[in-house]
């Protein structure tokens, strides 16, 4: 039986394992064990972690399986706190000291954006397998410090510890988030020269996306044209982002077209094509995207911000009113605005199209990001750091203006998109506006 709630876990029919599971007449601790891993696995973070405190209840132990799945899910959920707390429990029991809970710990950290101590994790490991080395050097890449993964990584190599393929894609990705082209290339082409490894998609995709990303999206056109693979949607994605980040219409409908034949349900590549047109201000092409958006039924994701407080997540939609503190969020969030302002904030509306100037403004100065960043000041005391959490891409608008809120407050606003983190202190990013 409990094979069989694994493998409906796997199958990510979540549903029918937890009825497997609630059907056991006994449960042993592999049983748990599956139903933690099958709801972390899913995505569906705070089930597993109800899961361990239930297991507790039942009078099992959490051994350093129970510790690995839970890990995960701490990463995706809930404050720090938790984590810590999970931490915690392992040094008491003992399991700190095996590489796979030390490396999920170096995992957890860095995905809460607490780098300095996932560092200080993985110094302590006096075992390091290659995964353990992955996790480092990624930690470092998605917290916006590529300089310090690839001297991990030059470090790693003078280990008896081999790279393999998932390392070559962090240290990839790490250069692409910081613009390093000619270090990405070099490391492109080291994985077949001096490893033997073959790059796959996801390699090809991060490349794309480099060149992309630093403006030269000729020479990462060129590159998909010569890939020994057929390019896939990572691939074309990449450098569909690229051309909206650059303004380029031509190679932007070239990898859009591509994109509508792979994965012709899916809205935000038509979201995307219609931004770049909007940017050009080719009205007609906006309005026949979006058409074309009706017919088949397609809708542009939602952005949302959520921001934890006393293990509660509390959840953002632009505009949205339904919080109970909404009359508060929006009358400290528009004090902010004139704050930031009158350090040299300006309003960026270049995201926004067809719209009147002060209308832009009002609609920029309700993003989800902002409201939950307001909410946060109302509700944690003066010092405290803030950890936001966007399900997209953060707007040009709202990084601007995080970066003068941290300035003004005096607080650390750590923000984790769907791409990377982003820390927010005394005016900077550390992404050093380029993301």
């Amino acid at each position: 039986m409990t094979a069989v709630v694994n493998m409906y876990a796997k199958c990510r029919r979540i549903e029918e394992a937890r009825r497997m599971f609630d059907r056991m007449p006994e449960r042993d601790l592999v049983a748990w064990n599956a139903i933690v891993a099958g709801y972390a696995q899913n995505g569906m973070a705070e089930r597993a972690l109800e899961m361990v405190i239930r297991l507790q209840k039942d009078g099992r132990k959490p051994d350093s399986v129970t510790l690995v799945s839970a890990l995960p899910a701490c990463a995706n959920v809930g404050s720090l706190k938790i984590g810590k707390t999970v931490h915690a429990f392992a040094m008491k029991a003992g399991f700190d000291s095996l590489v796979n809970v030390s490396t999920a710990l170096v995992d957890m950290y860095s995905k809460r954006g607490a780098i300095e101590t996932a560092r200080l994790v993985f110094d302590s490991m006096r075992l390091k397998n290659v995964v353990s080395w992955n996790s480092m050097i990624d930690g470092y890449g998605q917290n916006g410090d590529a300089e310090e993964a690839w001297r991990l990584f030059e470090k790693m190599k003078r280990s008896s510890v081999k790279p393999n393929d998932i390392t070559f894609l962090s240290v990839l990705s790490a250069c692409g988030h910081s613009g390093l082209v000619q270090e990405g290339k070099k490391y492109f082409a080291g994985m077949k020269e001096d490893y033997g490894l073959e790059p796959n998609m996801d390699h090809y995709g991060c490349m794309v996306d480099l060149l992309g990303r630093a403006g030269r999206l000729h020479e990462a056109w060129d590159f998909i044209q010569k890939m020994p693979i057929s390019p896939g949607i990572s691939v074309y994605g990449a450098m569909l982002g690229a051309c909206k980040i650059h303004k380029n219409v031509k190679l932007g409908e070239e990898a859009a077209q591509r994109l509508f034949e792979l994965e012709p349900d899916e809205g935000g590549y038509h979201v995307l094509l219609a931004n770049i047109y909007a940017a050009a201000s080719m009205w007609e092409d906006v309005a026949r995207v979006r058409t074309m958006m009706e017919k088949k039924g397609l809708q542009k994701t939602p952005g949302y911000s959520s921001i934890d407080l006393k293990n509660e997540m509390h959840t953002f939609y632009s505009g949205s009113t339904d919080h109970p503190q909404s009359q508060k969020i929006y009358t400290r969030l528009a004090r902010l605005i004139d704050e930031i302002k009158a350090v040299g904030y300006v309003p960026d509306g270049d995201s926004l199209h067809d719209v009147e100037e002060d209308v832009k403004e009002q609609l920029l100065g309700t993003h989800s990001e902002k409201l939950a960043i307001a909410f946060g000041l109302i509700n944690t005391t003066p010092g405290t750091s803030l950890q936001i959490r966007k399900n997209l891409r953060v707007c040009n608008d709202c990084h601007e203006a995080t970066k003068f809120i941290s300035q003004v407050t005096g607080r650390e606003i750590i923000v984790r998109d769907m791409q990377r983190f982003h820390h927010f202190k005394n005016g900077q990013c550390s992404c050093g506006d380029y993301w």
